[in-house]
């Protein structure tokens, strides 16, 4: 039996440069240090608006004020509002709800809204300007020119679209099979390749995947997928133009028509070929699989009464779908749970499965607040029989830190303390990078150091290199990075902690968000708390973000500085500044542990003082490169050192040391 196909990993490997006789961007060069790679220097990258900037948040029931306030006609979808379009030709009637002439939609939660008759999409802010416009006799601008690095894309798009051909009129037979087989779709017909306009290219030896505009069918961008084998282990490297964070296409989507309401929503292209093909069932490959589901995306669903959710065959999979179906309204959605039986869609087809039988199985995404374990045992099994994957996501730069914690897992809150000068920010941004490169959506709140010294530090930790030294590599690694899904919160200095969880909230909703590191505490402790106490002011802070991390499946690491100690004693547990809630709340206690401060050539270490995962506690040494500004362990056998967590000695250990501290060195 073949390999099973791996979830598509993210590369920044470029394409283009394959092609033979392919033309290359304008202004573009090769890149030393990585033969062939296209590279184009680029400054835009998205950031969190701050809240002190001038778009202001809104509610739904002030949305609707507004709509009955100037007369628009509107009713409720499950994400969006729906109302006449502004931008459409014609006056304003009062249509029947069912009318189609109800193509624009206002995002519930953002306000933002998108017309799907012209493409027009702006904030709340920009709809409101338009309706004044529209008052006044002015029509409303419906688009805006692309910018000049999408149009570029578009460009380099229809190069490759002409370039590739269907695979069913390649010449030789045996080559055709063979590509199938390549990529696990030997049991795909030619009738589904068709009809879903896959294509493939030759040259780059990768299929080719269409984004085609839902209004007038032309050619806006594609996705090529390359397979790669490293022994047994078959993975897919993906390249989409315009780059990953701009594209949106919902693969299958012309597809659809008005009459189809029930859906199913894969993570990936080859799932939704494969599911068509059995079921019959309309289905759309989302455009970043199990990473995103981009609000702009959700007017575009609003037809349907009923979606179901098979991301994939693993746990984060399952939890993504979890966390959509928020977004698409719990009331209508269902989810295919993974296992051995339920397969991802195309797995399911080379195994022989019934796809329609799966479908027909898949759980209620809402349950009542009270629920029998009959309703749970399933997913209990699951967690048992897939150990490793209920452990959450591995740390490829410390594996001694996967011996301990096991693995990072969403709804869970991390403290970390360190003393000062040992390094704290620098660590912690290696070890959120780290999370973030396997895929881990991240937003980062650093209200101590500003945000271009963070990302400088960062950039410099994902090259492993002092890029200063060598800046004709600077637009290469700057590329790469850029294509990560992280994100910055713009406050600095001290901030309410309410701006703070509702940006944070934002986040969550816009990107999908399933990490946020803090950076730190001391800083949510503004002014206002002056004339309060400090101490339940912390509490109060730190049960926000253990709420948040709880009801939105997020993990947040929290960053909080030592109480003043004797610096010749090592930190412990109750060494973090403030009450005990700060401890007792945390799932996890992270302590940078730096010897050279008090005995010169001594070493940093990490200590996990608590884990509530599975309880196991301990030590191990890290290695700093100032060249890197990493802490990942050197190559050479570095021993974790496991300490017994003994609760009752925790507390009384104060005047000792640090928990354990009598075990170490």
């Amino acid at each position: 039996m073949a390999a099973v196909p791996l979830r598509p990993c993210r590369t920044a490997v470029r394409l283009l440069p394959l092609l033979s006789g392919g033309t290359r961007s304008k202004g573009a060069s090769l890149s030393p240090g990585v033969p062939g790679r296209l590279t184009q220097r680029r400054y835009k990258k998205d950031v969190l608006p701050s809240p002190e900037g001038p778009v202001p948040s809104v509610s739904i029931t002030e949305i609707r004020q507004y709509l009955r306030a100037q007369g628009i006609p509107f009713h409720d979808g499950y994400s969006c509002l729906h109302t006449p379009s502004l931008f459409t030709s014609g006056q304003e009637a009062q249509p029947p709800p069912s009318s189609s002439s109800y193509t624009l939609f206002i995002d519930k939660t953002t306000g933002s809204f998108l017309c799907t008759a012209t493409l027009a999409e702006g904030t709340w802010q920009d709809f409101q300007a338009n309706v004044e416009l529209r008052h006044r006799g002015i029509p409303p601008a419906s688009s805006e020119e692309p910018e000049e690095d999408t149009q570029q894309a578009r460009k380099d798009a229809h190069s490759i679209w002409d370039r590739a051909v269907p695979l069913w009129e390649l010449l030789d037979e045996e080559e055709t099979n063979e590509t199938k087989a390549m990529f696990g779709i030997s049991l795909v017909t030619d009738t589904t390749l068709k009809r879903f306009g896959v294509r493939y290219l030759r040259t780059a030896k990768s299929l080719v995947f269409p984004w085609f505009s839902p209004r007038d069918a032309t050619l806006k961008g594609l996705k090529l997928m390359k397979m790669e084998k490293k022994g047994d282990v078959i993975s897919y490297v993906e390249e989409t133009l315009p780059r990953f964070d701009s594209y949106r296409n919902l693969f299958g989507l012309p597809l659809i028509s008005r009459r189809d309401t029930e859906l199913v929503l894969t993570g990936w292209e080859l799932d939704a070929l494969a599911l068509h093909q059995a079921t019959g069932v309309a289905s759309l490959a989302l455009p970043r699989g199990t990473t995103c589901l981009p609000p702009a995306l959700l007017p575009y669903l609003e037809q349907f009464k009923r979606i179901t959710l098979w991301l994939g065959e693993d746990l984060r999979s399952w939890e993504a779908a979890k966390l959509f179906a928020r977004k698409l309204s719990l009331k209508r959605c269902s989810l295919v749970r993974p296992g051995d039986l339920q397969p991802r869609p195309l797995e399911a087809l080379n195994q022989g499965l019934n796809l329609t039988r799966i479908l027909r199985a898949a759980l209620p995404a809402s349950h009542k607040s009270i629920i029998s374990f009959r309703k749970l045992r399933e997913e209990v099994f699951g967690e048992l029989v897939n150990t490793e994957q209920v452990a959450g996501i591995k740390w490829a730069r410390f594996p001694e830190l996967n011996k301990l914690l096991k693995g990072h897992r969403r709804g869970e809150l991390t403290i970390f303390t360190g003393p000062t000068g040992s390094g704290k920010t620098t660590f912690i941004s290696e070890y959120a990078l780290d999370l973030c490169m396997q895929g881990v959506c991240t937003l980062w709140g650093s209200f101590e150091i500003n945000n271009v010294r963070l990302a400088k530090i960062m950039l410099t930790q994902f090259a492993t290199q002092r890029l200063e030294d060598q800046l004709e590599l600077y637009d290469e690694w700057a590329d790469r990075f850029e294509d990560l899904p992280l994100y910055f919160m713009t406050f600095h200095g001290q901030q309410n902690i309410k701006t703070v969880i509702d940006t944070m909230q934002h986040a969550v909703y816009m990107y999908d968000i399933t990490h946020v590191v803090v950076d730190n505490l001391q800083f949510m402790m503004g002014h206002e708390h002056l004339s309060v106490d400090r101490l339940a002011a912390q509490d109060y802070i730190v049960g926000a973000f253990r709420k948040f991390a709880t009801e939105n499946t997020c993990h947040i690491t929290l960053v909080i500085h030592p109480r003043k100690e004797d610096d010749e004693k090592e930190l412990q547990t109750a060494s973090i500044f403030g009450s005990a809630k700060a401890s007792q709340e945390a799932d996890n206690v992270l302590i940078l542990q730096d010897r050279k401060l008090v005995t010169g050539p001594g070493k940093r270490y990490l200590q996990v003082s608590k884990n509530r995962f599975d309880g196991d506690v301990g030590v191990f040494p890290l290695e700093f490169s100032k060249a890197s500004l990493t802490f990942s362990s050197s190559k050479s056998k570095v021993k974790v050192k496991k300490m017994k967590e003994e609760k009752a000695l925790l507390a009384k250990k104060a005047p000792e040391g640090g928990s354990g501290s009598s075990k170490k060195r």
